[in-house]
């Protein structure tokens, strides 16, 4: 019975961790997203 609950604890934990990081990336790529969008319309302009 403790084997489950440590198991468990330790997948709950890395999902969690894994979703966390996930969701800081996601804001990244946004900005990354955006400038790369920017530099294109200035290029373009050119």
């Amino acid at each position: 019975m403790e084997e489950i609950l440590s198991s468990g604890l330790q997948t709950a934990f890395s999902i969690l961790v894994a979703a966390y990081l996930l969701v800081r990336m996601e804001a990244r790529m946004e900005a990354l997203t955006q400038a790369i969008t920017e530099l294109k319309a200035i290029i373009e302009r050119m």
